[in-house]
């Protein structure tokens, strides 16, 4: 505690700033030496996005084919009717195309989880890779 010169003879109230100071410069120091080394860049040459659609992908995008299933179990392959055996032979047909077509299914809403499933597994097991599921947004959403 510093003590005053004065005749009162009490604490001195002012605060001590020297060590302050002295913590600033060395901090003053010490960012006047690093600044120049931060500006440092590493230089690499970054990749070009090209969005522009090239005429070549609009001929290789196939249309999807869609694959219906009521409640009743009855499919459809884009709204014909077909059973379950024609279903895994043009299934196991259309997997073999290049680009392989998306597989879109649908169901009714009353239609059992277990049927979707099943019509899955056996694309799944023909070979299809982008299998995705179609509904209907709620309105209001």
């Amino acid at each position: 505690m510093a003590f005053s010169s004065d005749s009162s003879g009490g604490p001195m109230a002012d605060i001590n700033v020297t060590p302050l100071v002295d913590v600033m410069l060395v901090l003053l120091i010490i960012f006047i030496i690093t600044a120049p080394l931060m500006s440092h860049k590493v230089k690499i040459e970054l990749p070009e996005a090209n969005l522009a659609q090239k005429p070549d992908d609009a001929e290789k995008r196939v249309m999807p084919i869609t694959v219906s299933v009521k409640e009743d179990g009855s499919l459809f392959w884009n709204d014909e009717a077909i059973t379950r055996e024609v279903l895994e032979s043009r299934l196991s047909s259309v997997a073999q195309q290049t680009p392989q077509p998306p597989l879109n299914l649908r169901g009714d809403k009353t239609t059992k989880m277990r049927t979707i499933n099943d019509i899955t597994k056996i694309a799944q097991s023909q070979g299809m890779l982008d299998i995705g599921f179609v509904a209907t947004k709620v309105k209001g959403q």
